[in-house]
């Protein structure tokens, strides 16, 4: 296993990177925040996970453990290859991926290009047990379950059902704070469409 690699990046094209470690270029197959702090001639420590085929030796880069944490989960879903599950993790940050598994959030899963709404259900009903044991986003750490409305969903939701997709809606709700009233407002805002 190749944990990470520490070098100096040589070129980034595409969503392949170069990192020269003592001499030897690795190419990195990195999700899209790791590319975006990898420029070519800095110096940087990219975690990375081996994927071992017949035919091939992938290696995988992350911005950082949790990135890879999520990406190697994934890898144990039926159905979920190496290239889906770094879509998965380039497209949501491992906190938003989390909360989606132990919510039961199909829609923000199948948001991802390539993922399908039985996909989606897979990834929610295999990961949630070892997402919550591990202590996810969402688990809580008391004897109660967390059945909490989550205010981020619920405006997504609104979003969603006033006609836009889920990855606009997704987009417009970056950064926004706040009850699912006063989310949705702003989401609106930022799509430019809204009077409330």
């Amino acid at each position: 296993m190749i944990a990470h690699v520490s070098g100096t990046v040589t070129s980034r094209d595409g969503e392949i990177l170069v990192v020269d470690v003592g001499g030897v270029g690795y190419e990195v197959t990195a999700t899209l925040t790791a590319l975006s702090r990898c420029e070519p001639g800095m110096t940087v420590t990219v975690p990375t996970y081996l994927h071992v085929r017949e035919d091939a030796m992938l290696l995988f880069g992350f911005s950082n453990d949790a990135e890879r944490r999520i990406f190697r989960l994934l890898l144990g879903v039926n159905g979920v290859g190496p290239k889906l599950a770094l879509a998965i993790v380039s497209a949501q940050d491992p906190d938003r991926i989390e909360s989606a598994v132990l919510l039961g959030d199909v829609a923000l899963l199948s948001s991802v290009s390539g993922v399908g709404k039985k996909t989606a259900e897979r990834i929610c009903l295999d990961l949630k047990d070892k997402i919550a044991g591990a202590g996810g986003a969402s688990a809580g750490s008391g004897t109660e379950a967390p059945v909490a409305a989550d205010p981020h969903r619920e405006a997504r939701d609104a979003l969603v059902a006033l006609g836009y997709s889920v990855t606009d809606a997704e987009a417009a709700l970056v950064g926004c704070e706040g009850s699912t009233g006063e989310r949705v407002k702003a989401g609106l805002a930022a799509l430019g469409g809204g009077r409330l």
